[in-house]
């Protein structure tokens, strides 16, 4: 049974979201051949202030810009 783990900074739409895990299961269903009802897809959305690159949060954005939430 593969279980798949997305994490992402919050900010993106519940459709957005629920479009990613379907594609995502999909794809694993695709490749790896298993059954679609034994694949488990699930996503995290983590608040800005707590995921981090370098010691720059997400929600203090890059400096001199603003991050999308595709960019993020």
């Amino acid at each position: 049974m593969p279980i798949v783990h997305i994490s992402l900074v919050e900010g993106r739409s519940d459709e957005a979201v629920k479009a990613c895990v379907k594609a995502v299961a999909r794809t694993v269903h695709e490749t790896l051949g298993a059954p679609l009802e034994s694949i488990r897809v699930y996503a995290t959305q983590v608040p800005g202030a707590h995921w981090a690159v370098g010691e720059r949060t997400k929600d203090e954005g890059a400096p001199g810009a603003s991050a999308s939430p595709q960019e993020r």
